[in-house]
């Protein structure tokens, strides 16, 4: 049986793609661990795995007020890609997956000839075309951190999205690029509820915007006859918030059991949340908080497709209400939220990064 290390940084939505493809790994008798930071511990050993914290990484919270040299600093730190050659030197193994913005590890699994792939956790469309030729990723490449290399670099890249969402696929790639759909929890399935209730969660890390969105959100729904059920992730603190009598507040709700519940999500167009919402058949109001990060091109292509309406972070809540509004009497956008639906729950992204995981694993160098 293979022995697998994952590589991975607290940031929210890039972690369940690696939990999920990790039980499926166990699930067939593969022996799994994880390396991350300390902060991680509780979640990942929470899920059952073995998890061993950067000793040597600088100090990272995805819920403090991080600005773009915080996440430069963090991406382009050596100190993680130190600690996995110490590990793998006292644990060796047969293969890394490693996420696809920890540069410091994937140059590190490089130079020390380490098998590794990459495990892309948004559309690659964004990680080549925009991530990479943003600000972050040409002040990386000052550092010598060339995050396209990097990726091309690898055994392969498994990106864990829809294909037919992903605009990369209409162009051609390297050959180490390969789709395996979407990772979501098992189970997904389409809504089913008599009343119009709205799931509302603008990410679990922090963004500036976080706090006036979800007010303007709060304030938008009030007078609607729905019922909002809001998460207000680790960075808003519910009790700074004005609820409407018709919502309820939350730190922390788990999407794959609210979501058959619901008619509706109002998300940041993270791509977990996204996906996730696009599974269970639901239309998404798509409000991106970070104009650098995968959002506005999420919110985009679902948009083209049909099955969402994007806003702005600073929308007022009269332009919140017409989008919401929009969504929920339109049978259109149900239905092309449902055609993306029925094709994630066609596949398995975590079955299909496993298969190709512990073939390479078991490939002779």
């Amino acid at each position: 049986m293979a022995r697998i290390l994952f590589v991975t940084w607290e940031g929210g939505g890039n972690v369940p793609p690696a939990l999920g493809i990790a039980a499926e790994l166990t699930r067939r008798g593969d022996t799994v661990r994880f390396l991350g930071h300390p902060q991680q511990r509780e979640q990942i050993e929470a899920a059952g795995f073995r998890f061993e914290a950067f000793t040597t990484a600088r100090p990272w919270s995805a819920t403090a007020r991080t600005g773009p040299v915080g996440y430069l600093a963090m991406f382009t730190d050596a100190g993680p890609g130190r600690d996995l050659t110490a590990s793998v030197a006292r644990e060796p193994v047969d293969l890394a997956v490693i996420d696809c913005l920890s540069l410091g590890p994937l140059r590190a699994a490089r130079e020390a000839g380490l098998r590794h792939v990459v495990l892309a956790h948004t559309f690659y469309a964004y990680l080549v075309r925009c991530w990479s030729r943003g600000p972050l990723a040409l002040a990386a490449a000052f550092r010598g951190y060339r995050a396209v290399r990097l990726w091309e670099s690898a055994e392969e890249v498994l990106v864990t999205t829809l294909p037919e969402l992903d605009p990369a696929r209409q162009r051609p790639l390297p050959p180490n690029v390969h789709w395996t759909g979407p990772v979501l929890p098992t189970g997904a399935r389409p809504a089913a509820t008599e009343e119009p209730r709205i799931l509302v969660s603008l990410s679990t890390i922090h963004y500036p915007p976080q706090a006036r969105a979800l007010q303007a959100i709060l304030d938008a729904v009030a007078d609607l006859p729905v019922h909002a059920v809001v998460a207000t992730g680790h960075a808003v603190d519910p009790a700074t918030l004005r609820a409407p009598g018709n919502a309820e507040l939350h730190r922390f709700l788990p999407h794959a059991e609210v979501m058959p519940g619901v008619s509706l999500v109002v998300g940041h167009g993270g791509h977990g949340t996204t996906l996730q919402a696009l599974a269970h058949d639901l239309p998404l109001v798509v409000m991106p908080m970070h104009p650098m990060l995968d959002q506005p091109v999420i919110g985009k292509v679902v948009e083209e497709h049909g099955a969402a309406r994007v806003v702005r972070a600073n929308a007022s809540p009269g332009t919140i209400r017409s989008a919401v509004t929009d969504l929920l009497t339109s049978a259109s956008h149900r239905e092309a939220a449902a055609k993306l639906g029925d094709r994630i729950r066609s596949g398995n992204g975590a079955e299909a990064a496993a298969d190709r995981i512990v073939a390479l694993a078991a490939t002779p160098v």
